[in-house]
Parts: C-alpha cells; structure tokens; sequence
C-alpha cells in the first residue's frame, strides 16, 4: 500500500493523485468514500458506520519478555554530566504512552488529508472532530484497557485518555519507571554558558512487554528538559530606550505591523477575524492584567482570552520566562485579529514537556481552528519525540498549524543543552516547523542597506516632540532582509541576552520534500523539507517589539514594572521589549485568522502549506502576495562565538530561499488571492459558545450547574444541534441544545484544584460551530473533626543535584479537608543557604497544600535543588530553566555583594522579620513573588546570606556542601489550626 501511495504521488498530475489516493486508501480500509466520512463541512457532522479498530494486542502484557523502543535514549542525556541515580521516590506526572497507527490505518488517514485537501473531491474540507478521528484512526478499547491495566499493575495512577484515543497519560514514582521500562533514572549537572542546569532522564534505552510491540510508538516526559522559547530577550543599548521618542529608538506597534504588512485594508472591509479562534500554547500560567495593559496601551479593544490548562500537567503556575512567551503570544495574535477568540492553552507546574504537550491538546480536544506555537526543538535533540501523528490529526480536523522556525540561524542546536561544540555547530531545523503538516515562520529584519532607521528614520518614522512617544509612529513600509544580529546579539551575553540572534531555516533532516512544495524558483532540489515556510519581522534590535509583562526575569535593569504607563514603566520610564520567531508566529496566525473570515472557512481551513506553495507558484501572485526578500542571510557571523562564522548558513535570494522562506506577506492582496469557501459553510452564520457556571469555588463532591448557551454573533435566530462536554479529560457527553439555544449540565468534582469543562457546539444548516469553555476551583471540605499524621521520604542527591521527599497524609477520626505543609525547622540553618525548594502544588505563601476528600492516605512531594546558581535569584531560575522551584534565598544577588567578596551573613532575627514581610507582600504583589517561597524557609535560617562579588562584578555562590541534615515539617489543617501534625526526614548532599 505504501508503494503504490509513492508511486501515484511521484507519476501523477498533484489533483488527480490526490483523489485516487484517497480512493485506493479507502477500498484497501474496507470502507468507501460515501460511508466513511461525514458529506458535511461541520467538524462534529455524523460518520456512518464506521468498523470500529481492530483489537492489536494478543495475550497478556508482562514483563517476562521485554523489546526495545527505538531512538527511546534522549541525546542530551549523556554520560559525560551523569551525577547517578535519582532519588526512586521522585515523583514524576504527566509521563504518556503513545500509540502507533496500522499500516492500513496510516494509509488511511493519508489518503484522507489529500482528499479533504482537493477541490473537486467530496471528501474536500469534510473535516472530522476529534471524536470520529478517534474511531476510526484511535487504539481499540480493548487495547487501551489492556494498556491501563498493565500501567496500574506497575504502581501507576492512570491520569486519562486521551480523547483521540492515541494516549494514556499517568504518574507514579522513578523507581516504578525504573522497573516498567527496564531502565534507571539518573541526574544529569550541565554546563553552560551562564551556569549549570540540572536535569533528571533515563540513562538507557527504554523497553516495553512484547505483547506492546507494535502497539506502543513511544513513552514520553520521563525527563525534564523542557522544549526552548523562541523568544530573545532585549538589552538596553541606551541608558533609557524610547519609542519614536526621547532618543530616537524605535519599536514595533500594533499599529506598525499592520501598516508594514498591509492589513489595514482588510480592517476598513470589516475583517478582523471573528468567528474564528487561535490558540496559543505555552508553559505558563499568565495575569489577564498584562493583556488588558498592552491592549490599552496600544489602543486596542479590550479583549480577555480563555485559559486552558492541559489536565495531568499540575496545577496552573506563573513560570519565569514562559510567562513573558504567554503573553506577547496572546497580546499580538490577537493584536493582528482583532476580532478572533484568543485561547492559551499552557501546561501545568509539573509537565516536562511543556508547551508541546499543550500543543498536542489544542488537537486532540480541537480547541481552535489555528494553533500556533513559539517552542520548539533542534531536529538532533529530539531522539525518538515525534508530534507526527498528531500533526495528521489536526490536518484532518481542519486546524492550521503554526510554529517559529527558531531564533539561532542554519545552525538550531546552537546553545543546546548537553550538545558538543560540534553538534552545535552544524547545520540543523526547528522541530515542530519542520513538520510538513506545520507551516514555520522565519524572521526577517530592517534593511540597512537602504533604509536605516537609525540615520535615515525621517523618511520611514514620525518623530517625538521630545516629551511625548508615538505609539504607531511607522510612516510607510520599511525595506527587509534576512534576520541576522548575531554579532549585535553576543554584545550583551554576559547580561543575559542569547549568544545568537538569527532567523531559523534549512533542510530537514527527518522529513523529504512534500509534493507541495515544488515550482517556485529558489525551491532546493535537496528532497528535504526546506524551511521557513513564510517569514516576518523577529528583530530584537533592529527595531523590536514592544509587549506588556508582569514576568520581571525579562526586565531591564533596574525596571520595576511593565505597562503601568502606557508602554513604560511609569516609575522608571522603561519599556518591554523582545524580538524572535515568537512574535512571528502569532501575527501571522492572525493574519489567517482573518483570511478564514474573509473568505468563510467558519469550521477551518487545515493546513497551510499547500495553498501558499500553489500561489507563490504563479509568479504573478508570488509578486503581489508576497514581499520576496533577497538579501541577507542566516549564517553565524558572530566571530569568538561559532567556529563557522561566516561559513555556514543560507543566503537570501530570488524566489524561495533557506534564510527566509517565501519571503513576507502583502496580506490585503495574499487574502485577495486566497480561495474563497465554495462549499455550503461559506454562509454559515459565526456563533459564540458561553459556559457560565453557578459557583467557580466549590467543595470536593458538591454539585455544580453549568448553564451553555450557544449564540448567532448577527442576528436574533437560534442555533439548533449538539454540544459535546468535555470535564478535564474524562469522556465526552454529547447533548441536544434546548428550542432556546441552550442546555444545561450539572456534575460534581471528586478531587481538590482546578477543573475545566470545555463544550464544542457541533453547528447545524445555519450557524457555525464554535467553543467555550469554564473553570472552577474545587476544594476540599473541612470536616473539623478528626486528626492526620504525616510521614515524609529521606533522600540524598549528589552536590549541586535535585530530589524530592514523598509526603504521606494519613486522616484518622473521619477527617477531611485541605491540609497546609511548611518546612519549620533544620539541623543546619547556614550551610543551606543557597537552597531551593517546591511543592507538588504550592500556595503564593510557599507552602504545599493537599486535599484530602476520604479515609484514604494521600501523597505529595516536596522538591530540593541543591544548585546555588539554580537558585541564587529570580533570573538564575529564568535562564537555567528551573522555572517551577522558589529560591531560598528570595534576594538577587546583586544588591547582597559586599566589596571584599566575602559573603554577608544577616541576624537571624533580621532576616525573619524582612524576609517574612517579603513573603506576605508576595500574596498581594507580582515584584515580591519570587520572594513569596520564602517565609517557612526563613523560619528555619535557611535564608540568612546572600552571596559575594570582586572586584570586577562578578558573583561566586556556594552550593550547599555535603553532609546530612534533618528537615522539619509541619502540616495544617486551612480551616482549623488545632488539627495539626509534624514530622522530620534525613536530607543527604552526597560528595562526588
């Protein structure tokens, strides 16, 4: 079958293979085209009688016979920085287990994309929902109970199902990874640049039971290497930069980009993307206030966005850094489509793969037809990771997919954790916008050949008053090339920018070339996939854009807040600002969101690529559509810094190039050129899905009502159909709306946190489909009675290495409620110092909370990192990528350098007092919360010292030294301060 799928691709006309190629799949899967999908363009439209999966796995899973799963060894895991075993009583959540496809399966869902991708064929743009998706491309039930079964007999918990049923997410303990997976967990100290990162992951291969083989694609988020923002942080070059202002330097606006990129006109013929939905996918949690603050500044309507945490990835968290990605990914997809529901999808404080898990939730529950992200990974870091399958799924669902082609030129690994200078050096792309299925946006900049802003600004920028900025100060469009400020970039390294500063693109090395993407001149004849697809502005100096963040680890020096003045901080007049792949992706998802309204593709329009390549083949339209960029290029020229500087990398030229793609786009004539929606959703009307619930705090097992009402954005009429309800990942409900357009649901909550109901509404002959979502917080109920005993692991980890304590809460006397956990006490108040610490899920206080909802004991951890650097200071835990832990020290180190460089040591009852004021303002104020962590640290003298400096500046801080200490803990009931228990554990930094 996948011979001939090759063979009728590489012989015959694109159109005509397309529809044979979904017949051919189709008669080989059993099925015909009629019966097989559904003949409407709603995604939730009925399938007819389609064969359930085929049962796969024979037998029973155990581990009598085990086989390996391929490229399963993570290749930043390497033996070089192995500092020994993990502690087994760490516990690790959101690991998943994937499933492969049959071949007769894969064929299928192939065929399938071609076919909805052809006009002429009756299967074109016949998008599935994620629930048809899963019968006939998911693991049969039977299998996946088979699977859950075995997880469970291992000592997991069974989390949930994914609801393509192509996953089962669980959590349990390393020393149970150890035994399921024939492996050992093992820590990892790596060197960087800025310090050293501390990493857990298998040190092995992994293997599965035999009956799995086959069945099982891969196991994933046994490690914390977190996928990299494609985000660069901006120094000052001024002492205080403006905008259009004081000085003369200059940012991007809103205003700016839809100006320099033609949008404008789509705004005065009323586009500005409503009815249409974008996802953004992040690993923090973000302030509704910093959104509200750039929309204001900008003159933006005020719009807030829908947040989704991805279920089994821990509770919602602020992460330094990724909170500064969630926000300008909102801000400016939304900025761009003015009228489009913005969702941010983001993982919770304990996932490890972050951004990409959340990415991969966006589709499986189809939360927007456009999803785009702004992380990523270098081909060669990936081992066995692959989103492929997933990518197809949201092709057939009729979702666009966007990611940042990467910030780091020809040469992506540049900066890798774990990677040799040679590794980082070569050539290599940015996964997930290599993907065929995903369209990846590269960065472009000012050209300065002929239009420097600097000395020649009058002709492209309004100027300041002097006293007064001008917010959209771009007065026509600026000349571009190829984004490449590596050697402006490596200036400011030692101040925490990025050693490179450069626009990503290449040939992929694990993807041919698509079929697609053929008859533009420049287009390599490498059989690679090439990318960037398309690219956009990602300068950070050059000019820059301006974005609204309560994230202080991205702050300049000395900034005390963002926005609170327009776009500066109005105590010290500075402003926000980054560059990067990041901004690009989001624009231009808001560019297609407006392109979906334009030419009425209400359910989606799937991917991309095929339309762009098609247009940009007619060299009329390339020359309308799109801005081709034709100099520049995306080499490493920062010498000291790449070995290869000025050898490697790609040129701008005529046509495609590796350095820019396709070029920029002239949107108004690029959504001109779009194909409007032929088919009969192209005068659906757009309708607005609003979940509203009777209480959003609740007690665990008290019921709630949620009221879904389902609205024509124009007009008085009444949408008809279905909503499927979606409770965290638990089974979807699918109900009739009442004759009003509504329906109401009521259900309970069986566990404390946070939960999401998520309803799609199907549409019907009339109205589109549309999402809505409600959260609710759920905790648990205080009996007032009884007692609980508290018991907690000793562990050891090696100098500078990370593990966790597992604490046991054991309720006697009927006692239920929600119990507090604080570290009370030590054996060594100073040797500590530089510790860091966090609980499985923490409090802005810094203490561990746990619900406990029946006579059954509960778990949780408490996490040490025994790395200083790790946790020295707000920006040490931005930059190392120790987001989730909270620095027991809670000052910079900075403002604690004595001139000898020795190290200042406070009294103990000084420290207290400050440090404890500290944590009560972290409640109420975003400056304080890196402090917040501090309070039950304190008490115990763990933060008496900060660390010294010489002469030149720099700082040397300690890590805690080897030794055995003892840990004290005390837990409280939230309610009843009577009920109470303690206990101790032995704490060992091994010497190496």
């Amino acid at each position: 079958m996948n011979n001939l799928l090759q063979r009728l691709e590489q012989h015959l006309p694109l159109r005509l293979s397309m529809i044979l190629l979904a017949a051919t799949a189709f008669l080989a899967a059993g099925a015909s085209p009629a019966s097989g999908l559904p003949q409407t363009s709603s995604p939730s439209a009925s399938s007819a009688a389609v064969a359930s999966p085929v049962a796969r796995i024979a037998g029973e899973v155990n581990g009598a016979e085990l086989t390996p799963i391929p490229n399963s060894k993570l290749p930043k895991a390497q033996a070089q920085f192995d500092t020994g075993r993990l502690a087994g009583a760490t516990k690790l959540q959101g690991m998943s287990i994937r499933f492969s496809r049959t071949q007769d399966q894969e064929a299928a869902v192939k065929a399938l994309m071609v076919a909805q991708q052809s006009p002429g064929s009756s299967l074109y743009h016949q998008w599935l929902n994620p629930d048809q998706f899963a019968s006939r491309f998911g693991l049969a039930d039977s299998d996946i109970s088979k699977v859950q079964s075995w997880l469970e007999q291992q000592g997991f918990s069974v989390d949930w199902v994914a609801r393509s049923k192509n996953m089962v997410r669980f959590s349990g303990t390393a020393a149970q990874v150890e035994k399921a997976f024939a492996t050992e967990m093992h820590t990892y100290v790596i060197k960087t640049a800025a310090g050293t990162e501390n990493h857990y992951a298998p040190s092995t291969a992994l293997s599965i039971p035999a009956a799995l083989a086959g069945v099982v694609e891969s196991v994933h988020n046994l490690d914390n290497f977190r996928p990299r923002s494609h985000l660069v942080k901006r120094m000052n070059i001024n002492p205080t930069p403006k905008f259009s202002g004081y000085d003369g330097s200059i940012y991007f606006a809103p205003g700016d980009i839809t100006l320099q990129y033609d949008i404008q006109k789509a705004y005065n013929a009323s586009f500005t993307g409503t009815g249409q939905t974008i996802a953004v996918v992040g690993q923090s949690q973000i302030l509704l206030s910093d959104i509200e603050a750039f929309e204001s500044a900008a003159g933006l309507p005020v719009k807030d966005p829908s947040l989704f945490v991805v279920p089994g990835t821990g509770s919602p968290a602020i992460s330094p850094g990724d909170e500064t990605e969630s926000d300008l990914d909102v801000e400016w997809s939304g900025a761009i489509a003015k009228g489009a529901t913005i969702d941010l999808v983001y993982s919770g404080a304990s996932d490890s793969n972050g951004a990409l898990d959340a990415l991969q939730y966006a589709i499986d529950e189809r939360i927007a037809n456009i999803v785009s992200s702004s992380y990523g990974e270098c081909e060669a870091g990936l081992g066995g990771y692959s989103l492929e399958s997933t990518f197809e799924q949201a092709a057939t669902q009729g979702q666009t997919i966007l990611a940042a082609a990467g910030d780091d030129g020809s040469t992506d690994c540049f900066g890798e954790t774990g990677f040799t200078t040679a590794q980082q050096e070569a050539l290599g792309v940015d996964y997930p916008g290599s993907s065929p299925n995903v369209t990846s946006v590269g960065g472009t900049e000012i050209s300065q050949a002929s239009a420097s802003y600097e000395t020649q600004g009058g002709a492209y920028w309004s100027a300041s008053n002097g006293s007064t900025d001008v917010i959209n100060s771009l007065l026509q469009p600026v000349p571009e090339q190829a984004w490449n400020e590596d050697s402006t970039c490596v200036l400011y390294v030692s101040d925490g920018g990025s050693a490179l500063c450069s626009g990503g693109g290449g040939a992929s090395a694990l993807f041919t070339k698509p079929s697609w993407q053929i008859n533009v001149p420049g287009i390599p004849t490498d059989g690679q996939r090439d990318v960037p697809d398309v690219s956009l502005d990602a300068a950070v100096y050059n000019p820059g854009y301006l974005y609204c963040s309560s994230d202080s680890s991205e702050y300049q020096e000395g900034q005390e807040s963002s926005c609170t003045s327009g776009f500066r901080d109005s105590a010290t007049g500075d402003i926000t600002a980054a560059g990067g792949t990041s901004f690009a992706s989001p624009i231009f998802a808001g560019m297609l969101a407006i392109i979906n309204q334009q030419q009425g593709y209400t359910t989606g329009y799937g991917p991309a690529n095929p339309e762009l390549y098609t247009l940009a083949s007619n060299s009329t339209t390339y020359g309308s559509a799109f801005n081709d960029i034709k100099t520049g290029n995306n080499e490493c020229d920062a010498t000291g810094y790449c070995s290869t500087a000025g050898k490697s990398g790609y040129a701008a030229g005529t046509g495609y190039d590796q350095a820019t793609g396709l070029g920029t786009i002239n949107f108004y004539n690029l959504a001109g050129a779009w194909p409007a929606n032929s088919g009969a959703s192209a005068a659906l009307i757009d309708t607005s899905t609003t979940v509203m619930a009777s209480s959003t705090t609740l007690n665990v097992g008290s019921s709630d009502t949620f009221t879904i009402a389902v609205a024509p954005d124009t007009g008085t009429g009444v949408p008809t159909g279905t909503v499927t309800i979606t409770v965290d990942q638990l089974a979807p409900v699918t109900e009739s709306l009442t004759s009003n357009g509504t329906y109401v649901y009521n259900t309970s909550f069986t566990t404390a946190g946070t939960h999401v109901v998520f309803v799609s509404y199907s549409g019907d002959s009339t109205y589109a489909a549309s999402t809505g979502s409600a959260s609710v917080t759920v905790t648990a109920v205080n009996s007032g009675t009884g007692t609980f005993t508290m018991s907690a692991t000793s562990f050891s980890v090696p100098v500078a290495g990370n593990g966790a304590s597992t604490i046991t809460i054991t309720p006697a006397g009927g006692y239920t409620g929600t119990v507090v956990i604080g570290l009370s006490g030590s054996s060594n108040n100073t040797a500590l110092e530089n510790l860091c610490y966090e609980f499985t899920n923490m409090n802005s206080s810094g203490e561990g909370t746990i619900g406990v909802t029946s006579a059954a004991a509960v778990t949780t951890q408490l996490s040490l990192d025994a790395n200083a650097s790790d946790c020295a200071s707000t920006d040490a835990t931005a930059n190392h990528g120790k987001h989730s832990f909270r620095s027991a020290l809670g000052v910079k180190t900075s403002s604690n350098t004595s001139g000898s460089g020795g190290i200042k040591t406070a009294p103990a009852t000084i420290a207290f007092a400050g440090l404890l004021l500290a944590g009560f303002m972290g409640r109420y104020s975003r400056k304080f919360r890196s402090m917040a962590g501090v309070i039950a640290l304190v008490a115990v003298g763990l933060a008496v010292s900060a660390c010294g400096g010489n002469s030149n500046g720099s700082t040397t801080i300690p890590n805690p030294p080897p030794g055995t200490y003892t840990i004290d803990l005390t837990a409280t009931d939230s309610v009843t301060s009577t009920i109470t228990a303690t206990t101790s554990f032995t704490f060992t930094i091994t010497a190496q």
